[in-house]
């Protein structure tokens, strides 16, 4: 099941019917303008930054319907900026020079290197011929191999569609288990939800594993708070790994395959890996590449060599090496789709704090967290920002719409400013562990068929509440010991 047929099925558009759908785009561009016009100005505050943050909700709503792809959404919400004079069409494009939004495009170039040369599937065969005897070893090795693979692959759905789903349903089909007669809890249902929440943990340990996250730093900057790839990487370390060992454990004890035993899995690899050959120079390449990119992000403040510069010497290195050609990165629309919304909401994110908006919301609503003392209020604050995630079908639109406001009020009161932007950064990946629809794996994997919803569901919330126990409860003192707060 591909990302087309999920959209093709959204539940959305079938109950509004083709004529619905046309009409569609003209009511996202009705509703905006009609935003930017009669939404009331308060006193005290530029009358642009109203306007603006009209323009931003019908985006992020534009996000969440999708009433045309992202791009052309985040591509009207930049019209609509600059034609009505609520910004200069400077200012209006100057989310593209943000150094950040270009590190995670080019994490994007790179991980098309993995996929194009078979790397990343031959570390998955690996840590399968390694890890494959038993069930639970076989969910470890998976999990692995989405570790490794994401601080070069920002796309969570890629590293879960394109490289560990395939695996799953080949290793699923051997053992005779299909998702529609029967034998879904032989095997399958347990490594696809294994697999899943691992891809959510793994998305919260690395600034370049989820698109989102260097949106999130971006925003977290806008109030002073500083996130490097070391940093973020090192906060995410001893909590990260922990729920990686917890989790599929847990879901091995809750919600066990009938099969325990899988000796035919490390042989089912070997046979692929046969079937591969050799490990061919563009594999070389990229895993020299890879490892090149690793040491530059966590030393190459050392060296003077900032995040993003470290990522174009590796793009740079593919491209003279013909690992990646110039088709491949035109081809990888993903990275230019990332480019224009992302370029879009930091914009509009950036001015509202220029213009007030950000700092009145964050002083008005830390009136209602006032005397807690800020432990309180930030689990307050953060346990709000994590569940309500059930309102979203994107960590994207929860991101942009919610991660800036929620810093701003966990900040004024009085919360470790890193801390806070950190926790609220792991969270916006976490908390897609709920649903179904909440992450770009969910629709992916729970489309194969092996877990009915109800289940999704319950397994989701449980997860939910664990990895909160742990990145909170082992996560703070690890962050106390590093220096966060």
């Amino acid at each position: 099941m591909n990302t087309n047929t999920i959209q093709k099925e959204s539940p959305v558009l079938i109950s509004m019917g083709s004529d619905a759908v046309r009409w569609k785009p003209l009511a996202f561009v009705v509703l905006m303008a009609a935003g930017i016009w009669f939404v009331p100005v308060r006193a005290g505050i530029d009358e642009r930054a109203w306007h603006l943050f009209a323009i931003f909700v019908a985006t992020i709503l534009g996000l969440i319907v999708k009433p045309l792809p992202l791009g052309a959404v985040a591509l009207l919400g930049i019209t609509a900026t600059a034609v009505t004079g609520t910004l200069s069409i400077d200012e209006a494009l100057s989310g593209f020079g943000n150094r950040v939004i270009w590190l995670i495009v080019i994490a994007f170039f790179i991980s098309r290197g993995f996929i194009k040369t078979g790397l990343g599937s031959r570390i998955a065969y690996l840590f399968m011929a390694a890890f494959g005897k038993r069930t639970l070893g076989l969910a470890y090795g998976l999990v692995a191999t989405d570790l490794v693979l994401s601080p070069a692959i920002p796309s969570n759905t890629a590293r879960a569609g394109a490289v560990i789903f395939p695996i799953v349903r080949s290793v699923a089909k051997s053992y005779g288990s299909e998702p529609n007669d029967g034998t879904a809890r032989t095997i399958g249902s347990f490594l696809i939800t294994a697999s899943f929440q691992g891809n959510v943990i793994t998305s919260a340990m690395f600034l370049t594993a989820m698109a989102a996250n260097p949106l999130a730093a971006t925003l977290a900057k806008d109030v002073g708070v500083q996130i490097t790839w070391g940093v973020w990487a090192l906060a995410a370390l001893v909590p990260g790994l922990i729920s990686l060992a917890v989790v599929p454990w847990l879901l091995y004890v809750i919600y066990p395959p009938a099969i325990k035993e899988t000796a035919s899995a490390p042989q089912l690899a070997l046979g692929r890996l046969r079937e591969m050959g050799k490990v061919k120079p563009a594999e070389y390449v990229m895993l020299i590449t890879f490892v090149l990119l690793l040491l530059l992000w966590i030393f190459g403040n050392m060296l003077g060599i900032e995040s993003t510069t470290a990522a174009f010497v590796g793009l740079g290195v593919l491209l003279v090496s013909g690992t990646l050609s110039w088709e491949d990165i035109l081809q990888e629309s993903g990275a230019w789709n990332t480019l224009l919304w992302t370029s879009a909401l930091v914009m509009m994110a950036t001015y509202l704090n220029k213009l007030g908006f950000i700092p009145w919301f964050g002083h008005t609503m830390s009136g209602a967290v006032h005397g807690c003392g800020w432990v309180t209020a930030f689990l307050i604050i953060s346990l709000s920002y994590f569940y309500s995630h059930y309102l979203f079908a994107s960590n994207t639109a929860h991101v942009s719409s919610m991660y800036g406001a929620f810093l701003a009020v966990a900040v004024a009161a009085g919360t470790p400013p890193l801390l806070a932007a950190l926790v609220l950064g792991f969270f916006s990946n976490l908390f897609g562990s709920m649903t179904h629809y909440g992450t770009g794996p969910a629709p992916v994997l729970f489309g194969a068929g092996y877990v009915e919803m109800g289940t999704w569901w319950k397994l989701g919330g449980l997860v939910s509440v664990v990895n909160i126990v742990i990145w909170l409860g082992i996560g703070g003192l690890w962050w106390k010991v590093i220096g966060v707060w």
